[in-house]
């Protein structure tokens, strides 16, 4: 009989944007139930999780997150120029949205189940050309990623969510891409993304 996941209840942050396993992201926290969260996350070390927005905004009323998020973790913050709280997070595990609460300051609260990390799969040779359009991507998009271990490139799950979150893709195939389980199968896809960016 397999293992039941957990469930636990996080903060949850919508945006308009994915992030993904092992991805880094900045964000300017100025809404005082985001300041909460931030304050709850460092007292605690706990993550919270970053889901796409479907309906609604960033800011404002509660939005309508996506089913399946990143567990986000506060790495760094800092106060920014404009005097607001900036801060930096890193994805880690994936998890689906079971159920949700909006708290009276408008703070959104999940219970989620946690998914288990993906098994590493090694690059196959037919999508060796993912790695050459990686690294390319990194010099001029991607610097924070200029200095990572050569053996990643190697790694299917890593290389398909770095692509996934280089590449200028709309919110629904970012989303498709998150929530794909099988690493071989995310590259397949962004192969055939791929043709759509090339210059004519």
């Amino acid at each position: 009989m397999a293992a039941r996941i957990p469930v636990s209840e996080v903060p949850l942050f919508p945006l308009n944007t994915v992030l993904y396993p092992g991805g880094q992201l900045q964000l300017r926290i100025f809404e005082p139930r985001y300041l909460d969260l931030v304050r709850e996350c460092t007292r605690t070390g706990s993550a919270f999780g970053v889901c796409l927005i479907l309906e609604g905004a960033e800011a404002g009323a509660p939005a309508l997150p996506a089913a399946v998020g990143t567990l986000a973790r506060i790495i760094d913050f800092h106060n920014r120029e404009d005097g607001l709280l900036g801060i930096a997070t890193e994805g880690g595990e994936r998890f689906r949205v079971l159920r949700t609460r909006v708290r009276s300051d408008g703070l959104l609260r999940g219970e989620v189940q946690v998914w288990p990390d993906e098994v590493t799969q090694q690059v196959p040779v037919e999508f060796a050309l993912l790695q050459t359009i990686l690294e390319r991507l990194v010099e001029t998009m991607g610097p924070h990623w200029r200095h990572a271990p050569r053996d990643l490139y190697d790694d299917a799950g890593w290389l398909g969510f770095r692509l996934a979150e280089l590449l200028p893709l709309a919110g629904d195939e970012q989303q498709q891409l998150l929530e794909m389980t099988d690493p071989i199968h995310r590259l397949a896809t962004l192969r055939d993304i791929l043709p759509r960016f090339q210059k004519a």
